[in-house]
């Protein structure tokens, strides 16, 4: 007789639990975890497009012109460079004017285009085959 209590007050306390509150309680205990460790913030990696080194020589492989993000409208001299670290990028041509073929040697320096995409590194006038800037 007492079992038969048992067994008829453990389903009733039972039967008030819906798959809904499961959930609802799951949940929180899920919230409580995040609110106890905070947000999980991914470490980015440092961007160092020349491998942490100032300058670094480069071949000329082709002559390039982009153009700039929304905003800005212009034609950027460019050009692909065959890096001493080994690395191919392209790099932005500072000034008016340059006289820059395949096969010349650039210095290239770590400095990004900030309305071109993909164009991290500029070229040093005034060193190995690129001039300075004739004045007119």
């Amino acid at each position: 007789m007492n079992l038969g209590r048992i067994i008829s007050t453990t389903t009733s306390l039972f039967s008030g639990f819906t798959s809904a509150s499961v959930n609802a309680i799951r949940e929180m205990s899920s919230l409580y975890r995040m609110h106890r460790t905070g947000p999980h913030i991914k470490e980015r990696s440092p961007r160092k497009p020349l491998d942490g080194k100032p300058f670094a020589k480069g071949i000329i492989l082709k002559t390039l012109i982009k153009k700039p993000k929304k905003p800005n409208s212009a034609n950027r001299k460019c050009v692909l460079v065959r890096l001493s670290t080994g690395k191919e990028m392209v790099a932005y041509v500072p000034g008016i004017g340059h006289n820059l073929q395949e096969h010349n040697i650039v210095l290239c320096r770590v400095g990004r285009l900030q309305d071109v995409p993909g164009v991290k590194i500029k070229c040093v006038r005034g060193v190995y085959d690129l001039p300075h800037v004739k004045k007119t």
